[in-house]
């Protein structure tokens, strides 16, 4: 069953349904037509306004994580570690970075301009357990044209990533309640792939 907290198009179906209704009833019942005439229209105005008031103003376990893995990726996007920073949890800790500091630290030396062009993410499965929730996307990267990467490796890259969540009180930096408590990567052009290969590749960093 759909969520009316996700999407509003569950109440505005029902607004739809009601209005039909009771235009079929105004039909019918004519000598009592003009009672009905208002009601014909407030009724399924208000169930329609209620379902995007509610899809606008209630954000879901879901649609916040599906936020916080679309700012991360746009953060990377624009190389901007300082956006990155308040997405992590204090707690950070993946099979290679040892902390948050760690992870911030790396995030230094390799994002640096220019860099990306475009970051283009797809999600293929979130899991909610709160307080953690897991889950995996692919990112292509289409590398800056002005890079050394494109320029002289490649000009674009398909990685996918597993993200382990974890929902904390709202930090007043990041104004998020699920915050990335670790970062895996798991296939880089369909071919598996981890930290420790990526770290002996660039010499250990």
């Amino acid at each position: 069953m759909w969520n009316v907290f996700e999407q509003p198009w569950t109440m505005l179906a029902a607004a739809v349904v009601v209005f039909l209704v009771m235009q079929t009833a105004g039909m019918v019942l004519s000598k009592k037509r003009r009672r009905l005439a208002i009601g014909r229209f407030v009724l399924p105005a208000f169930i329609a306004l209620l379902g995007l008031g509610l899809d606008y103003f209630v954000r879901t376990d879901l649609e916040q994580i599906k936020t916080l893995i679309n700012i991360s990726v746009k953060a990377v996007e624009n190389e901007d570690c300082g956006a990155i920073e308040p997405l992590i949890s204090e707690n950070y800790r993946d099979s290679f970075h040892s902390g948050k500091a760690a992870l911030m630290a790396h995030c230094g030396t390799v994002l640096i301009e220019p860099l990306i062009e475009k970051n283009i993410p797809h999600i293929i499965e979130i899991k909610i357990s709160p307080p953690k929730s897991t889950a995996v996307f692919t990112v292509r990267i289409v590398f800056d044209k002005q890079g050394e990467v494109y320029q002289s490796f490649r000009h674009t890259m398909l990685v996918k990533v597993k993200l382990d969540l974890q929902k904390e009180p709202v930090q007043p930096k990041s104004k998020m309640s699920w915050l990335i408590g670790s970062v895996e990567l798991l296939e880089i052009d369909m071919q598996p792939v981890s930290w420790k290969h990526i770290a002996e590749a660039a010499g250990g960093w």
